[in-house]
Parts: C-alpha cells; sequence; structure tokens
C-alpha cells in the first residue's frame, strides 16, 4: 500500500509544530493493527497513530508497538527513505522485530536467540573497531527542537568519524547498524514504536544497544546507542565528554 502510495499527492496534517502526518500513516495503522488483532487478540498494542488494544500496554505481558510508516516526512517529500516497524516486547524485553522498506523491497526481521536477517539471508553489524574509520547515523527530534543538545553530539561524532548521516528513519538506521552499512546510530527521545523492532535486530547481528550511561536500553527510553559492539565505548566517552558541557550549558 506505502509503495503503491508514495508516488501520489498527500494528504497532510500535523500533530504539532512540525510534527506531520499523512492519510497513508493511519490506513497502514489499521490494517497491521486490524491482523496483529485477529491473531493476538489477547496482545496489547501501541502504535504511533493511536490505535489502542483494550488491554493495558503497561501491565500487560505480551505488547506489540508499531510504527506504520516511519519517516513520514519522508514519505510526504517523495524521498523513498522510509518503513514499516512492528516489534514485539514481552514484558519490557524486545523478543522480535520486522521492518520493511517498500521502496528498497527490503524485509529485515529477528527473533530472540534466532539471529538477524535481510530478506532470509543471516546479517552482521560491521567488523570496524575505530571510531575515526566509522560511518554513523543520528536523527533529530520534530518536538522542542530549539531545545534538543544533538547538535552538540553531531558536531562531535562528524569530526571523529568519517562522517554522520541523517536519513530520517530511525528504525531504518537501526537496520543499517544491523547489516553494516552503519556502524553506530544513537538519538534522544524516540518513542518505543521507532525502536522496538530495530533494538531486536542490531542484537540478533552481534551489535550493542544501551543508553548513554551503559545500561541496556529500553524502548522509549530517553537516549540510545547502538553500534557494532567495536566503536560502543569510543561513542561513549565521546558522548559523555559532550554531556558534561551540555549540562553546564542548561541544554539537557
Amino acid at each position: 500500500m506505502l509503495r503503491a502510495e508514495s508516488g501520489r499527492p498527500k494528504q497532510i496534517s500535523y500533530k504539532g509544530e512540525v510534527d506531520i502526518v499523512t492519510e497513508s500513516d493511519r490506513r497502514s495503522e489499521e490494517l497491521i493493527v486490524k491482523r496483529l488483532r485477529e491473531h493476538f487478540p489477547d496482545h496489547a498494542i501501541v502504535a504511533e497513530e493511536g490505535a489502542r488494544n483494550p488491554a493495558s500496554a503497561a501491565g500487560a505481558k505480551y505488547c506489540w508497538h508499531v510504527d506504520p510508516l516511519d519517516g513520514t516526512t519522508n514519505f510526504a517529500h517523495g524521498y523513498p527513505c522510509f518503513a514499516v516497524s512492528i516489534g514485539l516486547v514481552e514484558n519490557e524485553e524486545p523478543i522480535a522485530g520486522v521492518v520493511f522498506n517498500p521502496i528498497a523491497d527490503e524485509l529485515f526481521s529477528a527473533a530472540r536467540g534466532e539471529g538477524a536477517y535481510l530478506n532470509g539471508k543471516l546479517i552482521r553489524v560491521s567488523s570496524v573497531e575505530k571510531l575515526e574509520y566509522s560511518l554513523v547515523a543520528t536523527g533529530f527530534p520534530t518536538h522542542h527542537r530549539k531545545r534538543s543538545a544533538n547538535m552538540d553530539y553531531y558536531w562531535e561524532y562528524t569530526l571523529r568519524s568519517h562522517g554522520v548521516r541523517r536519513d530520517g528513519s530511525a528504525a531504518l538506521d537501526l537496520c543499517s547498524v544491523a547489516c553494516g552499512r552503519f556502524d553506530a546510530f544513537w538519538e534522544f527521545n524516540l518513542n518505543s514504536w521507532d525502536t522496538a523492532a530495530g533494538v531486536m535486530l542490531v542484537r540478533e547481528a552481534g551489535g550493542i544497544v544501551t543508553d548513554f550511561a551503559g545500561q541496556p536500553y529500553r524502548p522509549g527510553g530517553h537516549d540510545m546507542l547502538a553500534s557494532n559492539g567495536q566503536i560502543h565505548e569510543q561513542m561513549r566517552d565521546v558522548a559523555t565528554h559532550i554531556s558534561g558541557g551540555a549540562t553546564k550549558a542548561g541544554l539537557r
């Protein structure tokens, strides 16, 4: 559906100052939620555009986290970088996830203990060992952008790596870490539906996903750092240096 609608004029509305939503977001979510409810009627569902299962997501053993169109701004502008992300969490821990890029026809999938795959082929994170040889990625918030400290991180990581990419889809950025296209990805204030599937993919591909303090990341956490594991501590060292200055400046 998204592939077919990507080339058509978009009906756009705003959830905030610049946070847009299209009719395609809503139709995609309706389709996915309907299917999940048919097969897993007792599971909770948390989806970006508001669909909810009557069960309480906070107390549910199993909860699906659905982003029906990750990269809506890209989609609305005709930039072919967007995806559908569906992650399953058991007692707040990701256990399975799929991310589908309909334009590239790439399906990333993972389940706990079973590895990570791209179109059925096993994938692994990169083996790059130094930050200065790495290609990394990030994203920026649509809310409270002037109060975001991420420009400080963007600046420092740009100077210390091969470069920083900002493609506008956290789900695909995490997939790129999982398959070795990126060596690391960081971002702040992502929602659970942005990351539940991607976290599983990175971990099953041999990578690490934590917060900047080094604690295991859970979907919905304040800050995320995903990497191939080889450069994880180097990324954290830089973040620690930056966060000290940002805190003193009142940016965090």
